[in-house]
C-alpha cells in the first residue's frame, strides 16, 4: 500500500518532467531553445523537439512573411518640391539567432520599430536624389527596387530579409494642393482660351470667305442681269424703231394708249392740264375720226 502511494506520485512527476521536456514546433514558426538567456538550440523544422525541463525555455518566432506600414512622410526631392509619401514593406525573419541577439526579449514589436526607422531613412535619402517627376511617375519600379535593396542591406543586422517595399501614396502636402489645383485650373483655362481664340479666328476666316463668295456671286449675277437687261432694252428699242419707221402714226397712237393706261387708273385718278394738250390728241373727236 505504501509502495503504491510512493509509485503514483513518482509516476506523475516523471510524466510531468517528460511532458515539460517535449515541445512542438509548428510549420509556420521557428523556435529557439534558451538556457540562462543564451541560445543552445535552433528548431526550424516542424515537429517534436526536446529541452531540459525547468532549465531551458522555448521562444517562438513567426516564420511567415510579415507586413509593415510606414506613417506618411514629408520628403523633399531633388527639385525642392515637397511631397507626402507613405509605403509598406514585406519582411521575414531569416536568422533567428541574429534576430534574438538584435531585439532581445521584445521580439517582433521592436523589430518592426527598428525596421520602420530603416525604411523611413532609406526613403528620405533616396527621394532627395531624384526629381519629383520620378516619384510621381506611374512607373516607379526601379525606384522602389532601389529602396528595397538599400533597406535589405541595412536590415541584415537584424536577421531579417526585406522582401519588397512599395510606395502606396505620393501626394502634395495639403497646404500646396490648393495652389497646385489653382495653377492647373489656370493652365487649363488658358488652353481653353487659346482653343476658343483659334476657333474664332478660323470661324472668322470661313465667314469672310463666305461673305466674299456671296459678294462675288451677287456681283456676277448683277453683271449678267445688267447685260441681259441691256440686250433686252436694245432689242426693245430696235423693235420700237422698226415699228416707228414702218408707221409713225400708228406707233404714236399705241404709245398714247399706253400712256393713257398708265395715267388713267380706276382709283379716282385726277389730271390737271389744258384740254388742248398733246396728251389728249387721240381723245379728241376729230383725231378719233
Amino acid at each position: 500500500m505504501i509502495s503504491t502511494r510512493i509509485w503514483i506520485p513518482a509516476a506523475a512527476v516523471v510524466v510531468a518532467l517528460g511532458l515539460s521536456s517535449v515541445f512542438f514546433v509548428d510549420e509556420r514558426e521557428k523556435a529557439l531553445v534558451l538556457q540562462f538567456g543564451g541560445v543552445v538550440a535552433v528548431k526550424e523544422q516542424a515537429g517534436l523537439a526536446f529541452k531540459v525541463p525547468f532549465i531551458q525555455t522555448v521562444v517562438r518566432y513567426d516564420d511567415r512573411i510579415l507586413s509593415l506600414f510606414t506613417p506618411p512622410l514629408e520628403v523633399t526631392p531633388a527639385d525642392d518640391r515637397r511631397l507626402v509619401v507613405d509605403a509598406f514593406a514585406r519582411w521575414r525573419i531569416v536568422d533567428v539567432v541574429k534576430f534574438r541577439q538584435a531585439v532581445g526579449s521584445q521580439g517582433v514589436q521592436l523589430a518592426q520599430n527598428r525596421l520602420e526607422s530603416i525604411i523611413v531613412k532609406v526613403i528620405r535619402d533616396t527621394m532627395g536624389t531624384v526629381p519629383s517627376t520620378s516619384v510621381l511617375s506611374n512607373d516607379r519600379t526601379a525606384l522602389m527596387n532601389h529602396i528595397r535593396d538599400l533597406a535589405k542591406a541595412e536590415a541584415e543586422a537584424l536577421g531579417v530579409d526585406v522582401i519588397d517595399v512599395r510606395l502606396t501614396r505620393t501626394d502634395l502636402p495639403e497646404q500646396n494642393l490648393s495652389a497646385t489645383y489653382a495653377r492647373m485650373r489656370a493652365e487649363r483655362e488658358r488652353e481653353a482660351a487659346d482653343e476658343i481664340a483659334r476657333g474664332g479666328e478660323a470661324a472668322q476666316r470661313v465667314r469672310a470667305s463666305a461673305d466674299r463668295t456671296v459678294i462675288e456671286l451677287t456681283s456676277e449675277a448683277r453683271k449678267q442681269a445688267e447685260i441681259i437687261r441691256g440686250e433686252a432694252d436694245a432689242e426693245r428699242n430696235g423693235i420700237y424703231a422698226d415699228a416707228f419707221g414702218r408707221d409713225p402714226e400708228f406707233f404714236a397712237f399705241t404709245r398714247s394708249l399706253t400712256s393713257y393706261e398708265r395715267a388713267l387708273q380706276p382709283d379716282n385718278s385726277s389730271i390737271v392740264m389744258q384740254p388742248d394738250s398733246v396728251f389728249f390728241d387721240y381723245l379728241r373727236t376729230d383725231k378719233a375720226e
